[in-house]
């Protein structure tokens, strides 16, 4: 699969995945051809045997203004897929695919995060913010309604007030409020902000991958069909993981007190 695309930067540092968004002079507005790109390089990540979590970022002044709705609306109205046919969905939101992510990915947030890039923050598993940034979902305003999974993930991880406060008013807030309701886990200066992410992202990197991708089906199970689900899950998984290669790894290392190098067998 090609990884040069005209909207989107894709950069390969190590088991690091580099995704950045990059349509500057629109504020990375996702126009169709943006979204398709975007869901390509996701892709490429994903089946990319080498790459272990991946980071999104922006360039330019902002993250994303959210879709450029002109255009996109035009696609749907045409009956058109958004999305490519055996592509990720980026938001993971029934939005045209059926493939589900597995592998890590760190999100770093400056400026305007709106609509669509809530929810792309949302369906990412840690996230980021400069102190600057402001965040909005104001699809209600618009005559429609978030459809990229703010409708749970907002309110799974904000609560019901809160984030009906925020979806129904399509009111802004900065990045102390989305710490306090849980949409990033860390602020951090702009300066330092996707290096921070790549730290956090060669941590997760370091760690054994089919355990890192069984940790993340694990919850995403738990949000999907519930904690009884999950709970039927959890000892089979884990007898799968201790007879692996890098479960025994795991133990030789910490008897030996080195860093463990695990192959993802």
């Amino acid at each position: 699969m090609s990884t040069e695309f005209e909207f989107i930067t894709y950069e390969k540092k190590d088991s690091l995945c580099l995704i950045g968004l990059n349509r500057p002079k629109a504020r990375n507005a996702m126009n169709t051809k943006m979204l398709q790109e975007f869901a390509l390089a996701l892709t490429a990540f994903e089946d990319d045997r080498d790459s272990r979590c991946a980071v999104i970022f922006a360039h330019g002044k902002a993250f994303t203004l959210g879709l450029e709705l002109d255009d996109v609306a035009a696609t749907m109205r045409n009956g058109n897929a958004m999305l490519p046919e055996g592509a990720l969905d980026p938001w993971e939101a029934g939005n045209g695919s059926n493939r589900v992510r597995t592998k890590p990915i760190v999100v770093a947030v400056h400026g305007f995060c709106l609509t669509l890039g809530i929810e792309l923050l949302l369906a990412c598993d840690v996230r980021l913010a400069a102190p600057s940034s402001r965040f909005a979902q104001v699809e209600v305003q618009r005559g429609i309604m978030p459809f990229g999974g703010a409708t749970f993930r907002f309110v799974q991880s904000a609560g019901w007030g809160h984030a009906m406060k925020y979806m129904l008013t399509g009111d802004d807030f900065g990045a102390e409020e989305a710490l306090r309701m849980g949409l990033v886990q860390e602020i951090v200066e702009k300066d330092r902000l996707l290096e921070r992410a790549q730290e956090i992202a060669r941590r997760i990197a370091d760690q054994a991958p089919l355990a890192v991708q069984a940790t993340i089906a694990s919850a995403r199970k738990a949000q999907i069909e519930g904690i009884a689900a999950c709970k039927d899950s959890l000892l089979p998984e884990t007898l799968r993981l201790m007879a692996t290669e890098d479960a025994a790894e795991g133990v030789q290392s910490f008897v030996e007190k080195r860093k463990a190098v695990y192959k993802g067998k």
